[in-house]
């Protein structure tokens, strides 16, 4: 059950269970920032337009083919 729960989605996008969870706080950390810029730009439209958006379009084109 351990294994199951800790090592076997990191494994299955060929990472360690340390390598996986830098990656899923790194990812974290960009969509907080993401979220901020949108948040900044509701607010003042004008400020950070396409912030979010690039943001979630790297994060994307980094995850969409993991594990495959």
């Amino acid at each position: 059950m351990i294994s199951k729960v800790f090592f076997e989605h990191p494994q299955s996008v060929d990472e360690t269970y340390l390598e996986h969870a830098r990656f899923a706080a790194g990812f974290s950390f960009w969509l907080f920032v993401a979220a901020g810029a949108a948040l900044v730009h509701a607010l003042i439209p004008a400020a950070c337009e396409k912030t979010a958006s690039r943001i979630t379009a790297r994060l994307y084109a980094k995850t969409h083919n993991r594990g495959q």
